[in-house]
């Protein structure tokens, strides 16, 4: 009898050290997992974008591909009219571009970088928008190199503008 109880302790400790293993295990899985989700948490945070476009405008496509590898959450609409849009927020004539994109209360005229984006959202300056007018060759969007600074501009909802960043 003493024999069989030697086993039955030796077959419970087993069963301990094999429960212990699987649940440093699983806790190894879990913390692998919550790491990696970190990454959708950041697109989870970013606000959701619209981006007002022509149907034909090639530059604006590239433009939606590089907010959706920024992490940006987008729904775009092709438009007949890109000018109703730009009349309907206001946008100066000479800080227009060919598209605009609507996050929360602000517009983006233009091949904006991501970084004017994210300086405006975490400021949350009282502005109606911002617009880099034309379309500068190398901003996201526009094929060719960086041929100078990018000037940002805030836009008021008058319509009057002041330099909000230059990069």
């Amino acid at each position: 009898m003493k024999g069989t109880s030697i086993m039955k302790n030796n077959g419970t400790i087993f069963s301990r050290k094999i429960l212990l293993f699987l649940i440093f295990i699983l806790l190894l899985v879990i913390a692998g997992c919550s790491s990696n989700s970190s990454n959708d948490a950041d697109t989870e945070n970013k606000e959701k974008v619209t981006i007002y476009k022509s149907f034909s405008c090639g530059c604006c496509g590239i433009y939606t591909q590089y907010m959706d590898k920024e992490g940006y959450d987008q729904e775009v609409v092709d438009v007949q009219d890109i000018s109703l849009i730009k009349a309907k927020y206001n946008i100066p004539s000479n800080m227009q571009s060919c598209h605009t994109t609507v996050i929360g209360n602000y517009f983006v005229e233009g091949h904006v970088p991501v970084e004017a984006i994210e300086k405006l959202l975490s400021e949350k300056p009282d502005i109606a928008g911002i617009a880099m007018p034309g379309m500068p060759s190398g901003s996201p969007g526009m094929a060719g190199a960086k041929t100078g600074p990018f000037v940002i501009y805030a836009v008021h909802a008058d319509g009057s503008t002041e330099e909000f960043m230059r990069m």
